[in-house]
């Protein structure tokens, strides 16, 4: 095995900005050099505007995930069970679709923010990790990482908030948060 055949993991948190945006970069460079890649997003509405343009770049397989209906704090019992299960089934087809060591690079944005809030199994993204094909490179990103996922991790960066213009009240802005 090469170095370039390591498949190392990373972890984007923190409660600043530029997770999805690092991952997205990230993704980009690597199709750039010929390699496969596939792309998720957990606990998004799929008004992401990044999707619309990666979706269309060769090499970038933008996988279907399911679609946040409403804030996780607004959810009833039954609702986050909905999600847990559906977020659940998309790790498992993941785990199907990297199985043939097709990919190179697997982006799993907000995954890390799913685990948190209780959508998605971290045994069960843990079990993949640890048994993902050796040279898949794995993107996570999401606030709160505890420590076993640190721990598994070949790279941790924290997006750390200084300042913001929410603070002032001003809210997400299409094609710059979203």
């Amino acid at each position: 095995m090469t170095v370039n055949d390591l498949g190392c993991i990373h972890i984007y948190y923190g409660n600043g900005k530029g997770k999805t945006t690092c991952s997205v970069g990230l993704a980009v460079r690597a199709a750039g050099c010929g390699r496969r890649v596939l792309f998720i997003q957990f606990m998004k509405t799929g008004k992401s505007s990044e999707i619309s343009m990666i979706e269309k770049l060769p090499g970038i397989e933008v996988m279907e995930a399911p679609r946040m209906k409403k804030f996780s704090f607004r959810m009833n019992d039954e609702e986050k069970k909905e999600m847990l299960d559906a977020d659940n089934a998309v790790l498992e087809r993941v785990k199907e679709k990297v199985s043939d060591g097709s990919y190179d690079l697997l982006v799993m944005d907000e995954s890390i923010g799913s685990c948190h809030k209780g959508f998605l199994d971290e045994g069960l993204l843990l079990d993949f990790l640890r048994n993902k094909p050796e040279h898949l490179e794995v993107v996570m990103t999401g606030r709160h990482p505890d420590d076993t996922l640190m721990g598994i991790a070949d790279y941790v960066t924290e997006m750390h908030k200084v300042k913001h213009p929410y603070d002032k009240g001003i809210n997400a802005r299409r094609g710059i948060e979203f």
